[in-house]
C-alpha cells in the first residue's frame, strides 16, 4: 500500500421584531450548542482502548530492492511475504517479516524508480529483532556482508544481551536476546522532543499502553515502550527523549507505521480531537483509497512522525486479493 496525502440559518417572519437582547441570547445559546456538539463523547474517546488494534507494518525506502530482500532473508532470517511492482506509479515494494501478515508485524520496503539513496535523518532510531542467540545472529550478519556497529554483549549496567547491525541502506537494527516470542520483529524506535507529551498522545489517540519507562540519567536519555500488549509479546514503539533535544530532522527514508482498526471513521474522530489538544495534524481524512477501496486515515504526531490507521477487514481483503 503506497500512502501519500456542513450549517444553515433561517428567520421566521413572526420574529422579525425580536429585541436585541433576545437576539443576543439566541446567538449565545447557538454558540453553546455548537461548542457542545464539537465535544466528543466519553464513549468515543474510550474507543481506541477497546478497539482491536495491532501494528501491521513499517514503511521505509531503500535504494535497491533486490539487494535489501537478499540481505533481510539471508542475514536476518526474514521471509519474503509478498512483492509487487507498480510501473504506472514508478515504484516497487516488498513485505518481509517472521510470520504471516495476518498475525505478524512486517517491514514494507519501497523502491522508487531511479532513486538509490535516501537521508535517514537524526530522528529515526532503529528497528529491533528478538532472537534466542544474539552472538550467532551477529555472526550471520557479518558473514552475509552486513556491518555490526555494536558487538554482542550485555547492556551497560544490566544483563540483557544486545548488538546493533546496519543494513545496506544504513538502517540500524538492534538485536535483542530473548527467549521464545510470537513477534521477533519487535521494535520501532523514534526520537521525540517531549516524552510525556508523546506518551499522552499515543495513549489517547491510538489507545496504546505504556509498557515501561526507563530513565538513564548517566547517559542523558529517557525512553518509553508503547504498545498493545506486553513488550515481549508484541511490537512496540520505543520513544526516546534525549535530554535537552526538542527537535530532530526526519530525512526522506523512513515513512510511517500502519496500525489496524475496526472503524477508521471513529478512529479519525478521536485523532482529530487529540491533535487539537496535544499537537500533530491529520494528513488524510478517513475514507477509501482510490483503486483499492481500503479505508484509511493518516496523521502526524506532535513530532511529525506519521501513522496510518487501516481498516482491518479491508486490509485482509487486500492481502488475499489475487494479483
Amino acid at each position: 500500500m503506497k500512502m501519500e496525502f456542513r450549517k444553515g440559518q433561517g428567520k421566521h417572519p413572526s420574529f422579525a421584531h425580536s429585541t436585541e437582547h433576545l437576539s443576543s441570547s439566541n446567538r449565545t445559546f447557538s454558540g453553546m450548542a455548537e461548542a457542545a456538539s464539537n465535544v466528543p463523547s466519553a464513549e468515543l474517546l474510550e474507543f481506541p482502548k477497546k478497539d482491536k488494534r495491532r501494528f501491521l507494518h513499517a514503511v521505509y525506502r531503500v535504494g535497491d530492492l533486490e539487494r535489501s530482500i537478499r540481505f533481510y532473508t539471508e542475514a536476518f532470517g526474514m521471509k519474503l511475504l509478498r512483492q509487487r511492482d507498480i510501473p504506472e506509479e514508478k515504484y516497487s515494494n516488498a513485505f518481509l517479516g517472521f510470520g504471516p501478515e495476518e498475525s505478524n508485524f512486517a517491514v514494507e520496503l519501497t523502491y522508487n524508480y531511479g532513486v538509490d539513496k535516501y537521508d535517514i535523518g537524526t530522528g529515526f532510531g532503529h528497528f529491533a529483532i528478538a532472537t534466542a542467540d544474539v552472538y550467532k545472529l551477529a555472526e550471520t550478519v557479518k558473514a552475509k556482508g552486513g556491518t555490526i556497529t555494536r558487538e554482542p554483549g550485555p547492556v551497560k549496567g544490566g544483563s540483557s544481551v544486545i548488538a546493533f547491525a546496519k543494513d545496506p541502506d544504513g538502517y540500524l537494527f538492534e538485536l535483542i536476546e530473548r527467549g521464545s516470542t510470537p513477534e521477533p520483529l519487535c521494535q520501532v524506535m523514534l526520537r521525540v522532543g517531549d516524552l510525556d507529551r508523546s506518551i499522552k498522545f499515543y495513549e489517547k489517540a491510538l489507545g496504546m499502553k505504556l509498557c515501561r519507562k526507563i530513565d538513564r540519567p548517566e547517559q542523558k536519555y529517557t525512553l518509553a515502550m508503547m504498545g498493545y500488549a506486553e513488550e515481549k509479546e508484541t511490537t512496540v514503539l520505543e520513544l526516546t527523549y534525549n535530554y535537552g533535544v526538542t527537535e530532530y530532522t526526519k530525512g526522506n527514508a523512513y515513512a510511517q507505521v500502519a496500525i489496524s482498526t475496526t472503524d477508521v471513521y471513529k478512529s479519525a474522530e478521536v485523532v482529530n480531537h487529540v491533535v487539537q489538544k496535544l499537537g500533530g495534524k491529520i494528513t488524510r481524512q478517513a475514507g477509501p483509497l482510490p483503486g483499492i477501496n481500503t479505508k484509511i486515515t493518516a496523521f502526524l504526531d506532535p513530532d511529525g512522525w506519521k501513522t496510518v490507521l487501516v481498516d482491518n477487514e479491508d486490509f485482509l481483503k487486500e492481502l488475499h486479493k489475487k494479483e
